[in-house]
This record gives structure tokens, sequence and C-alpha cells, in this order.
């Protein structure tokens, strides 16, 4: 079904209850038999709180074999990030990345109330329930094509839990997948539940656009990409920069860019991306406003500024809808 640096993920029928799973199977260095050992504790913990199973991906059992730590989970559809590139990278329409939105959100408060962080939110962790699409027409056609699928259930479920900590445990070490890290990671300032929610802004962006909002895996070009779409970095986390995120500034003022450049093909990404607004105006018709709105308070430099999930949810991105869709 899958596969990545932890190992493979199979199809597998369980015998006994009659039912498709899927089994990850990790490899067998130390570190990751204790990153799935991590995983299994979270993901038992959490399904003993999780009384509806709808918010995060069912752990069925595990086993130990030939020192492999095999997880048996219950088997879901395509991640949201397959989902996109099966589709040519063609967006969600905004209705759909709102349903999306509202249970990435409930599953992410559902997890800080447990005092979980997931550390490493991006598509390919939210997978759909079901495999099952819809074709519907494209007006006016793109690129030639007429239709495009769609999931039929917009139902999905957050997996991979090998990173998720406990809010107690030390929080300098480097976390989440490149395109959706926090700047407070990037400057080395310490982290917490806010990097989720950072993530979950990132993600959304790329639902309603079809692509990863910070396309990078450099540090600077990447600060710089930040204060392209979102403005300049606040001087109080500059300030406080640790000693490996200095070299980033100059006179530890202002981000050393385009001067500290490492190309032009550098400068060039970086120059290309629009502002927050006019990126989601691009790709969204009716709730531009609202979901600008929200992604601002998502996306805020100060992670004691960052909205909170559960504040996210209140929203009039969500609320509005509610009086206008007759939910």
């Amino acid at each position: 079904m899958g596969e990545g640096t932890f190992g493979q993920v199979l199809e597998c029928w369980d015998l006994e209850n009659q039912e498709s799973v899927a089994i990850k199977i990790v490899r067998s260095l130390q570190k990751y038999r204790e990153a799935a050992m991590i995983e299994i504790d979270v993901l038992q913990r959490l399904g003993k709180h999780d009384f509806t199973g709808s918010r995060c991906v069912q752990i069925r059992n595990w086993f130990d074999y030939r020192n492999h730590i095999c997880i048996v989970f219950e088997k879901l559809g395509p991640s949201l990030y397959d989902f996109l590139r099966k589709n040519s990278y063609r967006s969600f329409p905004i209705d759909l990345v709102r349903e999306f939105a509202r249970q990435i959100l409930e599953s992410v408060t559902f997890m800080h109330d447990l005092r979980l962080i997931h550390t490493d939110l991006k598509p390919e962790n939210i997978l759909l329930v079901s495999p099952d699409t819809i074709r519907i027409p494209i007006r006016p056609p793109k690129d030639g094509s007429v239709f495009k699928n769609l999931p039929k259930s917009s139902a999905i479920k957050l997996i991979d839990f090998g990173s998720t900590t406990f809010d107690h445990q030390d929080h300098n070490y480097v976390v989440s997948t490149r395109h959706y890290r926090a700047p407070e990671v990037i400057l080395g300032l310490g982290w917490n539940y806010p990097c989720d929610l950072w993530s979950v802004g990132c993600i959304l962006v790329e639902l309603c656009s079809g692509e990863a909002l910070f396309q990078t895996h450099e540090n600077l070009e990447h600060l710089a990409m930040m204060e392209k779409v979102l403005g300049p970095l606040p001087k109080h986390m500059i300030a406080r920069a640790d000693r490996r995120a200095e070299k980033y500034f100059r006179r530890g003022l202002r981000l050393d860019w385009p001067e500290g450049a490492a190309s032009r093909e550098s400068m060039k990404a970086v120059w290309k991306l629009p502002r927050l607004q006019n990126l989601v105006m691009q790709h969204v018709d009716h709730s531009a406003g609202d979901l600008i709105d929200l992604l601002q308070g998502l996306l805020r430099y100060d992670p004691d500024e960052r909205l909170k999930a559960r504040q996210a949810l209140q929203h009039p991105f969500f609320t509005r809808c509610h009086r206008r869709c007759g939910y």
C-alpha cells in the first residue's frame, strides 16, 4: 500500500475478523523500533478516548516478528496528498476544504486535550476513510480536462503518530516535515502545541491551491518565503533566535535576503510567491475573506498569538457556513 523510511505498509486479510487491514511493518533498526513503540503507546491512548473512532486511525493489534514491529490498523483510503497527486494537483472545492479543515482541527483539538502534540501534520498523514470517488464536470474545462475526481465522502482520519510527543517532554529538537515546519522550530526557539496549528495552516493552503505553500529544503530560503507570503518576521523572535539561526539575519535585525541567497533559482522561487491574500483569491471564490482571516490566525509567526485548535473551530469560516448551508 505504501512505503517510507520507516518500512512498508501491506494490505492484508484478517482471517479472524474477516476484514481487510493495513499492516505497518517497521524496519528492524533500533530508532525505528523505538518510534514504533511510541506510536503504539499513543494509538492505544487515543483509542481509549476516541469513543466514536472518528478522529484518528484505529489500531487493531501489534506484534513483533523477526525483530520487526508490525502494527495492524483498520484499512482506510488514500491520503489527501495521494488524491491531489492522482488528480494532477487540482485543488479541492472550498466547501470540501472546509469539511476537511473542520475534521483536522477537531482531531488536533482531541490530541491537544490529551496533552499530545502530533508534530508531523501534512497531507500524507491525513487519510480519506473511503477510497470511493465521484466524477464531476469541470466548468470551464481546464488543461484539456472536462472531468475531475472528488472523494465520495469527506470523512478523514489522522495517521502516523511515530513523532508524537507529550507536552512535558523536551521540545528543542527539529520537528515536522520541512514544508509544514513552523518558524519557531527553524529559529530554535523551542516549540509546543502551536507548531501543529502552523502545519494545519500550510495544509489548508495546499488543499485549496493544489500545491505546497513553502516548497523549499533550506532554512534561509524558507524564512524568505514566509516573509514574502506573510510579511516580516517579528523583531522579538529574531532577537531570540538560537546560535545556529543567527546566521540567517543581518546584524540580528533583518533577514539576510536576497544577499544570502544560495542561487538565482532560489531568489526566483521566493520572488514568484504572492501574498497570502492574493494566493487564496486566485483559487477561492466564495468564503475567500473568511478563509484568509482563518489562515492569518493559523500562520501567525508568534506561537503565543497563533490560533488554538479549539478557537479556530469557532471561526466564521466554519460558523458562517452553518447559517448559509443550514447544517
